[in-house]
């Protein structure tokens, strides 16, 4: 871009402009001699110091900043005055310039805008010979003629170039625009000729096919326009201040009656020129806008809606009517988010200002429901915009639209969530009274305190109306950014709480402990919540600072009054208050209060002896497994605490199972004892040191029995034992000490996996479930501590599991999740809603995902995972995620033995269906159809991304087919084709991810088994091998098995050789003396006629 490179250059002051000849000001044909140098003025005037500043052009000076411009404006100005053609074709050809056309601009006079004649020559056409594009138009006085190449609407012109220089150049050009209005609004203005010819120019070439011109020069029309609003502006500011100065005129004295006459006179020339200004708006609005507001660019949508909304802004009294809105309202439905996002900003500046209120009501009645449907716009940014536009139009929303808007505070975008949210708390605070000014002291207090109760009596009617119950977090991060103030009230909350409970019902004491729990979190950890886009995902230095000061003031307060908490309210709500004391900042000088710990791990003691809920329990393990971190200041009495409890239940455990392994039963005491321990205490804290492992698998012995153990029972004895194996294992690197003690783990780790196996064929299936899961779990993490220990020390030793486990684990997964999940899936739908058969589909994941980890990680042999990869297709919507990062996994393992897997998949399939046709009985689920197997192979064969980094794998899948059909085959007159030869046909969806030369190899191995055999190509049982075979031989570009059997096909019909099931006993000695000829004839199916001498040619 010379033109930019000149203007950084004069911009810098360092480097000598050279002077440029354009021939866009030589190629205009012009009846002054000045025209020749009219083009070029200084752009140095008013700078004293710069002496020796070359000359340039319009277009040149938008690289030179607005004081450069003004000067230039005003040195073309003085030009105009003196020869104003040459001055205005200066000013056309810059328009041209800046829409990128590289061409040339004529022009010829014209004598009359009504000449027939003259208007039938206005043509815009294109001449492909010489390769140019040819527009002519009228701009009065002159006919112009732009002739450019024809690629121009292929190339970037600068208002769409990418990077900064496009977005300077937009404001330069608009800067330029307004500039040049405003150094002529008091003069040439209106004189005439020049808005006349302008607004011709932009006009035409706004219509113009080309993209460029058609662009640019709409944007250089609209912001004309809303120069002129802002010359509209001062005329009637100057009108209102001769009106006001003509009145005081009235009153004096006849002597300053010329005085009087004079500001009438001023007045009505200012009228006059407004009036010439709005018909000059009107003119371009009727001209450029109308014809340009559905243009097919939405650049020059946005362009005519943004400028649009600032027109109605800065002259509402001409442009703020139905007559324009109505062009918004209809835009709003335009199918690119960024035009319905001008609008919607636009509408904003309007319903900001109460002035503009009454101007809009026919509007709003119109469009308030297109308004409040974009909330839920696809697009993000148009739907928090639109939020935006409700909360400040708040007036003219009904109950209903409140009720509906509302509910956004539970989006999963949260810019739109926290909008919302300012809509909420508008609301809240306008039904509750503020408090008064005039009261001080302890009375100021209890007004602001009772003023916030009733703000969270609002909050809390809020949540209970709308129903949603599981997003209390949602709704107190909608409400963070405007509301932090009352959710960071701690003091309020607690004294709630703390009060009768009779003045609050046992549903709200629960609510506002969750959004007291909900605020807790939202300081601690910030607004990044799972299932919630759009947060900042970096924090930055005040930020930081604003939560660490949170978790100050929180820790200090509710690390006194939690106690208090825990022994006041119900059993429901303990758990809730237990997530609490896992956000204490250790670093809070409260922290160093001995007294207000102890009173805090005692009122927990309490609660966990007291309380035996699952969510009771699990709480109170992570509080003190928070409590007991090594660099918390309060680590040693919560240890203490810790052991003491746990102490006092394993003997009550070990006194109360002594007593029922005697008996034989089991009442519900045992059932809270275990759970205590196995989904709770067990999974957050290493409990080793009791020794509950010998405690609790003798429970899983006397199972068989008729009275063994209660499924409840023995649900969390694997729990726990598993727990136990886990933390054994990964603490081995401590324990393990010496062999005796790696091989008393190993004992308790078969002993763990055989009881486990037993429970596989227990009656109920969440133990067999639990089961499954626990050996898995631990197997994983068995193989995880195999591969990270140190081999200079004790470590675990080296388990296996039996077969009969293994075939265990695999006919658990296959009943459960694949074979017998079609029929318990059709037995729930009826039965069950749609949250329970997501919960079930859940389980199912977790449970395949634990059986694929064992062959990730080497337990199980890699061939146990044909029987999933089977099912990828069947169940993909389910499960098809998990599978397909399976193979993704074992193939980084080893790449050979995962396709061996994949062929022995699609091996076990084809012989399952084979055998289910031959039987002809019953279709049994596990038995797909070829077709789905066809499928199934056409994905595995997808996920051979690079040929050449799986080019072994892929020769491997059609050597283990091809073999698999062809071996072990004897031709006889009864089984003339191979059992299985229409596998062949699953195999050919693997031919395209071959190299070339791997499908001449294996091409030719595929030679090397059917050269012993006589193949009829006219039989249709050998269909599956002419297909394979095409696949193979289909190399060029384009081409696919179907094309060539179909060709080959036909070429053959009348030159097949006469092979038939009557001649084969008196032939076959001959086909075994012509077995190459044969060979060459069935790898290339092309053969010639018979010459008469017995022999075949045949074409390669």
């Amino acid at each position: 871009h010379s033109e930019e490179d000149s203007g950084n250059e004069n911009r810098r002051k360092s480097v000598r402009r050279r002077r440029r000849t354009h021939e866009s000001s030589e190629n205009v044909k012009c009846k002054s001699p000045k025209a020749s140098c009219s083009g070029t003025r200084r752009a140095g005037r008013g700078h004293g110091k710069q002496k020796h500043v070359e000359a340039v052009t319009l277009f040149e000076v938008i690289t030179m900043g607005r004081s450069a411009m003004q000067a230039v404006i005003d040195d073309w100005i003085e030009a105009y005055g003196s020869d104003r053609d040459s001055s205005l074709l200066d000013l056309i050809s810059f328009f041209i310039q800046c829409s990128g056309c590289k061409g040339v601009v004529t022009a010829e006079m014209c004598q009359s805008k009504e000449d027939s004649e003259v208007m039938s020559k206005m043509v815009e056409e294109l001449d492909e010979t010489a390769g140019l594009q040819y527009k002519k138009f009228l701009a009065f006085p002159w006919i112009l003629t732009v002739t450019w190449p024809m690629d121009t609407d292929s190339v970037e012109y600068p208002l769409v170039q990418s990077g900064p220089y496009g977005r300077w150049f937009h404001s330069e050009f608009c800067d330029f625009v307004s500039v040049l209005v405003a150094q002529c609004q008091h003069g040439i203005i209106f004189d005439g000729y020049l808005m006349n010819t302008l607004i011709s120019l932009l006009t035409e070439l706004s219509n113009s096919c080309v993209r460029a011109f058609r662009h640019t020069c709409t944007l250089a029309a609209v912001k004309l326009l809303s120069s002129l609003v802002g010359v509209a502006l001062s005329l009637s500011a100057g009108i209102e201040n001769s009106q006001k100065l003509y009145e005081v005129q009235k009153t004096k004295t006849m002597r300053q009656k010329s005085a009087q006459q004079l500001e009438k006179v001023q007045r009505k020339i200012a009228e006059e020129k407004r009036a010439e200004i709005e018909s000059m708006m009107d003119i371009i609005f009727k001209g450029v806008f109308l014809k340009r507001y559905r243009d097919v660019l939405p650049e020059i949508r946005c362009v005519c809606m943004e400028e649009l909304g600032l027109w109605m802004k800065l002259y509402s009294s001409v442009f703020l009517s139905d007559s324009y809105l109505k062009y918004m309202g209809w835009m709003m439905h335009d199918k690119v988010p960024d035009v319905r996002l001008k609008c919607v900003l636009a509408l904003q500046g309007l319903y900001g200002d109460p002035l503009f209120l009454p101007k809009l009501d026919l509007f709003t009645s119109r469009f308030k429901d297109r308004i409040i449907s974009m909330t839920l716009d696809k697009d993000s940014e148009v739907a928090v915009q639109t939020m935006k536009l409700l909360v400040t139009s708040d007036d003219v929303l009904t109950p209903e639209d409140y009720k509906h808007l509302l509910q956004f505070v539970y989006s999963s975008q949260r810019p739109l969530a926290a909008t919302a949210g300012e809509l909420l708390f508008s609301r809240l605070l306008n039904a509750v009274a503020p408090a008064s000014d005039t009261q001080d002291g302890s009375n100021e207090d209890e007004a602001c305190k009772q003023q916030t109760f009733a703000r969270l009596k609002a909050l809390l009617h809020f949540y209970q109306e709308s129903e949603l119950h599981n997003h209390v977090v949602y709704l107190v991060d909608s409400l963070w950014d405007c509301g932090g103030a009352l959710l960071k009230d701690w003091p309020s909350f607690t004294s709630a709480l703390l009060q009768d409970s009779s003045s609050c019902s046992p549903g709200r004491e629960m609510l506002l402990v969750e959004i007291l729990v909900a605020s807790v979190r939202q300081a601690s950890e910030g607004p990044v919540l799972a299932g919630r886009s759009g947060a900042k995902k970096v924090m930055s230095a005040r930020d930081k600072k604003i939560q660490n000061d949170d978790c100050l003031k929180l820790t200090e307060h509710l690390l006194t009054v939690l106690p208090k908490l825990l022994s006041k309210v119900s059993s429901d709500i303990l758990a809730y208050l237990m997530r609490i004391p896992p956000y204490f900042l250790p670093e809070c000088l409260h922290a160093e209060n001995t007294q207000a710990v102890s009173s805090l791990l005692t009122e927990l003691e309490a609660v966990l002896d007291v309380h035996s809920g699952p969510a009771v329990l699990e709480g109170g393990a992570r509080v003190f497994l928070s409590l007991c971190r090594e660099e918390t200041a309060w680590c040693s009495p919560a240890r203490a605490a810790r052991d003491s409890l746990v102490q006092r239940w394993v003997d009550r455990l070990t006194a109360l199972l002594g007593e029922s392994l005697k008996v034989s039963t089991y009442g519900a005491a045992d059932v809270d004892l275990c759970g205590c321990f196995s989904s709770c205490f067990h999974s957050c804290h290493d409990l080793s040191q009791w020794g509950l492992f010998d405690v609790l698998s003798p429970l899983l012995s006397v199972e068989s029995s008729l009275e063994g153990a209660p499924p409840e029972v023995l649900l969390e004895v694997l729990q726990c034992l598993s727990f136990s194996m886990m933390w054994s294992l990964s603490t081995s690197s401590q324990t393990l000490t010496c062999r005796e003690k790696a091989q008393a783990q190993r004992l308790q780790l078969r002993l763990f996996c055989e009881r486990s196996h037993h429970c596989l064929s227990h009656g109920d299936l969440s133990v067999r479930q639990q089961a499954f899961l626990g050996v898995c779990d631990v197997l994983t993490a068995h193989s995880y501590q195999l591969r990270v220990w140190d081999p200079t020390s004790f470590g675990p030793l080296l388990y296996t599991p039996s077969p009969k486990l293994q075939r265990a684990l695999l006919t658990f997964v296959c009943l459960h999740i694949f074979v017998g999940s079609d029929y318990d899936s059709q037995s729930r739908d009826h039965s069950e809603g749609k949250v329970e058969k997501l919960e079930d589909l859940h389980k199912w994941r977790n449970v395949l995902a634990a059986y694929c980890k064992l062959i990730i990680h080497g337990v199980l042999e890699m061939s146990m995972a044909a029987e999933v990869f089977m099912y990828y297709m069947k169940y993909y919507n389910d499960f098809g995620d998990i599978i397909k990062e399976t193979v993704y996994r074992t193939r980084q393992m080893d790449k050979i033995e995962s396709a061996r897997t994949l062929v022995l998949c699609l091996q076990q399939l084809f012989v399952r269906l084979k055998q289910e046709q031959e039987s002809g009985g019953r279709p049994h689920p596990g038995v797909q159809t070829f077709t789905s197997i066809k499928e199934l192979a056409r994905r595995f064969a997808l996920t051979f991304g690079d040929l050449v980094k799986f080019r072994e794998c892929v020769v491997l899948v059609h050597r283990n087919g091809i073999e698999f059909v062809f071996q072990d085959f004897t031709q006889t007159p009864d089984s003339s084709t191979p059992l299985y030869l229409s596998y062949l046909t699953i195999l050919s969806e693997f031919s395209s991810k071959l190299l070339r030369p791997d499908k001449k190899a294996v091409f030719s191995y595929l030679q090397k088994h059917t050269a012993e055999h006589i193949i009829d190509l006219r039989e249709e049982c050998w269909q599956p091998l002419i297909y394979y075979r095409a696949s193979l031989l289909a190399v060029a570009e384009g081409e696919d098995a179907i094309s060539y059997v179909s060709s080959d096909r036909k070429a053959n019909l009348p030159n097949r050789l006469p092979f038939s099931k009557q001649k084969w006993e008196g032939r076959r000695a001959e086909f075994s003396q012509a077995q190459s000829d044969f060979l060459t004839i069935t790898s290339c199916f092309r053969c010639e006629p018979d010459d008469g001498d017995g022999t075949v040619e045949v074409e390669l």
